[in-house]
């Protein structure tokens, strides 16, 4: 793979995993309580979990850019990725599709849906792509002018389909009314 291409997929994931932890982070009363929801875990055991995901997630943001550790960070985001699509398919199988999915943050509720499990595992999927060796070559000032861009277009099209997912059930209803 190129660097750019490489620099640009760590950069879009750790800004990801950053923003999804600054969201935990300024509210973690809420995402515990968000967490407890699920009903996945013991009561005691989800202000940890809850504080071991903001922390997993900080984590990751990091790990991405640590070239030693180069297939680490796109396995622990791909695992992360993969139990949040299968905490949300196990409350869909339960028929618990008001829960709130946790991803967007204190100010906006988006319930669960099958949308938020694919793209879940879509993403994990394409993190993994950073595990692919790096073809060696100089970075140049045109480089780093690419991830830029890159890594700002794939956060706009990233937050554009989440609103869009955040927006479908609104938009059912409103087609059942039609």
């Amino acid at each position: 793979m190129d660097p750019a291409a490489d620099l640009t997929l760590r950069t879009a994931f750790a800004l990801l995993f950053a923003v999804a932890a600054s969201h935990k982070v300024r509210d973690p009363a809420r995402f515990r309580a968000t967490l407890a929801d699920y009903r996945l875990l013991p009561a005691p055991f989800v202000w940890p979990a809850a504080m071991l995901t903001i922390g997993a997630e900080l984590a990751v943001a990091v790990v991405l850019f640590v070239s030693s550790w180069r297939a680490l960070g796109p396995l622990t985001a791909a695992a992360l990725l993969c139990v949040y699509a299968v905490a949300m398919a196990i409350n869909l199988a339960r028929g618990r599709r008001h829960l709130d999915c946790g991803c967007a943050g204190p100010a906006h509720r988006q319930p669960i849906s099958g949308g938020l499990v694919v793209r879940n595992a879509l993403l994990a999927a394409t993190v993994l792509v950073a595990v692919v060796p790096v073809r060696p070559r100089p970075l140049l000032w045109v480089d780093a002018l690419t991830v830029t861009a890159a890594t700002a277009t794939l956060a706009a099209l990233y937050a554009s389909l989440d609103r869009l997912l955040a927006q479908a059930p609104a938009l059912a209803r409103l087609r059942g009314a039609a």
